[in-house]
């Protein structure tokens, strides 16, 4: 195993990215990536820093045919690390394209899915549709649930097709020969479409409230199609936003979790596998309190915002959860 190997392997087994391990030396990300990627080879200065830094020797460090030694008595093992090949690590890279264009597609539906039954309501309450208020009611409904089962079935066939792949959130990651260089490269063609998609998809999701402050600016209180029209145009460009950050971001994070970055560092493995119950918890009593209030208050142009308050909860709560375990 050459040099650049090892500092991938030691990194990877103390749960590090590339900028956690280059805070620690005292470089910058770049020149850790250039170490791993055997672009350019450290001196002994910081070679002496590493072997301290990982508990290795020096020669283990600097001798390719040396092997690291065997943990001494009473040292806490490693776990288990399954491996990943150049093939292997394709495939995961395409099933996680697949399931970015399935994910993101389905949560769009489920964002769009009220707008009809807005639409349809407001167009018979102003007497722009020779319907009554049943009939639009029940077509409105129809369409929502229509949309809704589409997105439930796009969400079942991508857990199942990434389901072979559901270890690599879980478990150490030792890639194999190459593995780490192909990924690396896919992932920096892939940085400037990642930045645009996810920009655009914040800016979207940011101006979704303009045609609400406009419609009032210009209609005042006074009642009429055209707040209806404002509430469906802000879903609109919610979804499309949503799907934008969320197709980028899997594809994105595919790459870090090969590689144990980001979210997927070895570290932030344990926490996900301590705090998985509550995730499950969390998540399914805001499902239930947003159907309830839905059904219950009939107000689904405005239900909608349980789901980005919901989100923004989730980050404060799991971060202090992580603070109190450490």
């Amino acid at each position: 195993m050459i040099l650049a190997d090892k500092i991938i392997d030691l990194r990877k087994k103390n749960g590090w990215s590339q900028e956690e391990l280059a805070e620690q030396l005292g470089v910058s990300r770049q020149t850790v990536s250039k170490w791993e990627g055997a672009q350019s080879v450290p001196d002994m200065g910081r070679v002496v820093q590493m072997s301290t830094l990982f508990g290795v020797s020096t020669d283990y460090l600097l001798k390719d045919d040396m092997e690291l030694p065997e943990p001494t008595a009473g040292a806490q093992p490693e776990a288990p690390e399954r491996s990943v090949n150049m093939e292997e690590a394709n495939e995961f890279l395409r099933v996680k394209a697949v399931n970015a264009r399935c994910v993101a597609l389905g949560v769009l539906l489920c964002v769009l899915s009220p707008v009809c039954l807005i639409l349809l309501g407001g167009a018979q309450s102003y007497g722009l549709l020779g319907l009554s208020e049943a009939q639009t009611t029940g077509l409105g409904l129809a369409v929502l649930l229509l949309m809704v089962g589409g997105a439930v079935a796009l969400f079942v066939t991508s857990a199942v097709r990434v389901s072979p792949y559901a270890w690599l959130e879980e478990e150490s990651v030792d890639t194999l020969y190459g593995v780490d260089g192909m990924v690396k490269e896919r992932r920096e063609q892939y940085r400037p479409r990642f930045t645009l998609q996810l920009t655009l998809g914040i800016v979207l999701c940011v101006l979704s409230a303009v045609p609400i402050f406009l419609s009032v600016m210009l209609y005042g209180e006074q009642e009429g199609f055209a707040h209806v029209l404002s509430v469906a145009l802000t879903l609109a460009l919610v979804a499309v936003g949503v799907w934008l950050i969320i197709r980028s971001s899997m594809v994105w994070g595919a790459f870090q979790q090969l590689l144990e970055e980001g979210d997927y560092t070895r570290a932030s493995k344990e926490n996900k596998r301590k705090l998985a119950p509550f995730n499950g918890v969390y998540w399914g009593l805001v499902t239930a309190g947003y159907l309830a209030w839905s059904f219950l208050s009939g107000g689904w142009n405005r239900t909608w915002i349980v789901w980005p308050v919901a989100g923004v909860a989730y980050g404060a709560i799991f971060g202090i959860l992580k603070l109190v375990r450490k």
